[in-house]
């Protein structure tokens, strides 16, 4: 019989299945995406931590030397040169654990999604609006 994997019920679960070490990075980067972006709701998308607006805004996780990032590939494009020193493909970035996490980066990459995923959410209404006035 297969056994399905042991997927966390919610951000706080996934938080407490790593070090203490980790559950402090993690929760940090938790706190900054809640700030950047109050009216976002949380949940677990692909096993990973994810904040959902208008659409999914980030994802992060925690992996044996790495936080992982994943702003989408449009969350990146625009901060080309400050992710350069990292790994990267396409939508995502590594963190080195052994490295500073650079959470006032994540920060601005969390507040320009917001506004990505606001203006997607305000044109895609306009379109709906039209759809239903004709």
């Amino acid at each position: 019989m297969d056994k399905k994997p042991d997927v966390p019920q919610n951000v706080d679960d996934y938080i407490f299945r790593f070090p203490l070490e980790i559950q402090e990075k993690l929760q940090k980067i938790r706190n900054i995406v809640k700030e950047a972006a109050p009216e976002a709701t949380e949940k677990i998308s692909y096993q990973l931590p994810t904040f959902y607006l208008f659409g999914n805004l980030v994802h992060f996780g925690a992996f044996k030397k790495h936080i992982g990032f994943y702003p989408t590939p449009s969350g990146m494009d625009l901060f080309d040169e400050e992710l350069a020193p990292y790994k990267r493909a396409k939508g995502s970035v590594n963190f080195p654990l052994d490295k500073p996490i650079p959470y006032d980066l994540i920060e601005k990459i969390v507040r320009f999604r917001v506004m990505e995923n606001l203006q997607k959410a305000e044109e895609k209404n306009k379109k709906e609006v039209k759809k239903l006035v004709k």
